[in-house]
């Protein structure tokens, strides 16, 4: 396997889809399990998309973990940077969807959030090697939620700024994986200083900034090369070096949106890798860029899971052509 060109840090667990849709938590009858996280499904998409791509995050030595891990290997995500843990399990995660197939994450079922495998990820264990040959580091936010795998995404800094490694962080607020939602903001604050890029949602700009337009976010910031704020399904708003602008998205017969801003991202990464930060100075460039990631996450939602979801480059370049009118 190939030196991972993009390692992303974070969670990997399973999504518990509810079978039935526009109903509440307790209304659910039935529920399928498909893998996710969101750092694990960037990996995923990113490999799928020929990027190669390491996850690191922890998991349980239990049959859970054990899928996940193989799930990851059977993709061709590099797993070095994986921990098992002995006695936390897995991470589930229930998720209730509207009708229009949109979805909202309602809990873990008995356990707490801080008991998963997740919440471990060792700091010490992290392989130095993999970010001496690598180009992007992809963080979440969810890990600073716990004090130990808090220390896992600081030391991810230290080593990523060590080997030049560029920096993306999406926001990706879960207010249920937090016990205590006081010490989100600023402890997610805490991290802009450190990254280049920053990802978020619409609804995670207003929070953070109180705006949604990425060029009043990387003014106000003053230390990053780029933002992203994903609209959903009316596209993305980008400030992009001295580019700025917003890409409708893909009219799609939507099944279901979980990781298709995960796929997004790692159309976003992919085409990085492809073309170098250096093309993000040109407009139209930026625009074919973006345009792409847009095609990676419309594709994601057009099938049930996140990672099973997910469209090969092959597929994202044929949706493209038989899009001509959307590329900007």
């Amino acid at each position: 396997m190939s030196n991972p060109r993009v390692l992303c840090l974070g969670e990997v667990l399973f999504d518990c889809l509810a079978d039935q849709l526009g109903l509440k938590l307790e209304q659910v009858q039935s529920w399928t399990p498909y893998p996710g996280g969101a750092p694990a499904n960037v990996a995923c998409a990113l490999t799928k998309l020929g990027t190669p791509a390491g996850f690191i995050g922890a998991v349980g030595e239990d049959e859970s973990g054990n899928a996940l891990v193989k799930l990851l290997q059977e993709v061709g995500v590099d797993t070095t940077g994986m921990q098992r843990h002995p006695t936390a399990p897995t991470r589930q995660v229930y998720v209730v969807r509207d009708l229009a197939g949109d979805r909202s994450f309602a809990g873990f079922g008995e356990l707490d959030t801080n008991e998963f495998a997740d919440t471990r990820l060792k700091a010490e264990l992290l392989p130095q090697s993999l970010f001496e040959a690598a180009d992007f580091l992809v963080l979440g936010t969810l890990e600073l939620a716990y004090p130990e795998s808090e220390r896992a995404i600081h030391r991810a800094l230290e080593l990523a700024e060590l080997y030049d490694v560029k920096i993306l962080l999406d926001i990706n607020w879960r207010p249920v994986f937090w016990s205590d939602h006081e010490i989100a903001e600023p402890k997610i604050r805490e991290l802009f200083k450190q990254v280049d890029f920053i990802k978020l949602s619409q609804e995670e700009a207003e929070w953070l900034f109180d705006t949604t337009d990425p060029g009043a976010i990387t003014y106000r910031l003053n230390s990053v090369e780029g933002v992203l704020v994903t609209h959903g399904n009316k596209g993305c708003a980008y400030c992009l070096g001295e580019n700025e602008g917003k890409i409708p998205s893909f009219s799609v017969p939507v099944v279901d949106t979980t990781g298709a801003g995960d796929c997004f991202l790692a159309g976003f990464i992919h085409q990085l890798c492809q073309r170098s930060i250096t093309s993000l100075s040109d407009h139209q460039t930026v625009k074919e860029i973006i345009t792409y990631a847009n095609a990676a996450g419309a594709l994601t939602t057009m099938k049930s899971g996140a990672i099973a979801s997910q469209p090969t480059a092959t597929e994202v370049e044929a949706f493209l052509a038989s899009h001509p009118q959307s590329r900007g």
